[in-house]
């Protein structure tokens, strides 16, 4: 499993959990045992799992772990896994609101991108739209506009009521075939939609 601390894959007897969803088949966590005994590691996969279950659908199905390590790093994704760092969550996505937000974008590397990132489709929307929706994007137009994009369309396709008018504007004038781009895809968007 990969572990940004030491940024490389590592040989480790993991606690594994399986995540059972409604929609989608199971998910496997696999927890660090650095966080203790299976009662422990079971809360850290509770935690997250109940997280990864309120994303949508289309980035669940095709995931295949997600891997918690603890400490202080950026979370990832990648080749069907989501891999999260516990101190970087709490400190900062947690404590900004934007757990969930971070998992979605993380997901959208491990599922979509190897899909959709040179598509055909894909490129020729990011030539259409006028701009990138952040920075982050920009600079880094080939590995995050896809991540980065996604979390705008659904925001304002799927919860324009939770963010205001101005923004849900500058969405839509900003990535309109972007957006137009996810829609065309017929993502499940359950349990968000």
């Amino acid at each position: 499993m990969f572990d940004r601390r030491v940024d490389r894959f590592t040989k480790v007897r993991v606690h594994l959990f399986n995540a059972k969803y409604s929609d989608t088949k199971d998910l496997q966590i696999q927890v660090n045992p650095e966080f203790g005994n299976k009662s422990q590691a079971r809360a850290q996969a509770l935690k997250y799992a109940r997280v990864m279950g309120r994303i949508p659908n289309c980035l669940r199905r095709n995931l295949k772990t997600v891997t918690i390590h603890d400490g202080f790093q950026p979370f990832g994704g990648g080749g069907r896994d989501v891999l999260i760092h516990t101190q970087q969550s709490i400190e900062l996505y947690e404590t900004a609101g934007i757990l969930e937000e971070t998992l979605v974008h993380e997901a959208v590397h491990a599922v979509l991108d190897r899909k959709y990132e040179t598509s055909a489709d894909w490129l020729a929307a990011q030539r259409q739209d006028p701009e990138f929706i952040t920075t982050y994007a920009r600079d880094n137009p080939t590995r995050e506009d896809l991540a980065e994009s996604f979390l705008f369309f659904l925001a304002a396709t799927y919860r324009p009521e939770r963010i205001s008018v101005e923004n849900l504007a500058i969405i839509n004038s900003t990535i309109p075939a972007r957006i137009q781009f996810f829609q065309s895809k017929n993502l499940n968007m359950k349990p968000v939609e």
